[in-house]
């Protein structure tokens, strides 16, 4: 424990905001998962709605500055590559 008034403070300030970042964080990763898990079943429907999601929740860690901004447009990208190969190869099962 710190002996320094303002080393207690700053330690409740970390912790407030270690809570918060988590927050943010797990909330990406979660619609992340979610819509890999849908593109892995075929789902093109679930995969759209849980990708937008995800895109929303990236942008905002970002904007807080939870993730940083290459980390989050890397992270989108890699997410939009994989929906349009399936939205791409659900088409294609339909025209065959």
């Amino acid at each position: 424990m710190p002996n320094i008034k303002s080393a207690a403070k700053r330690m409740r300030q970390n912790e407030k905001r270690r809570l918060r970042n988590r927050w943010f964080r797990g909330r990406a990763r979660t619609f992340n998962k979610k819509a890999l898990k849908a593109m892995e079943a075929g789902d093109v429907e679930a995969a759209h709605t849980y990708v937008h999601q995800a895109i929303k929740a990236l942008d905002k860690a970002a904007e807080k500055g939870i993730l940083h901004k290459n980390n989050v447009a890397r992270r989108k990208s890699r997410l939009m590559k994989r929906l349009h190969a399936l939205e791409a190869q659900a088409a294609q099962d339909e025209s065959a």
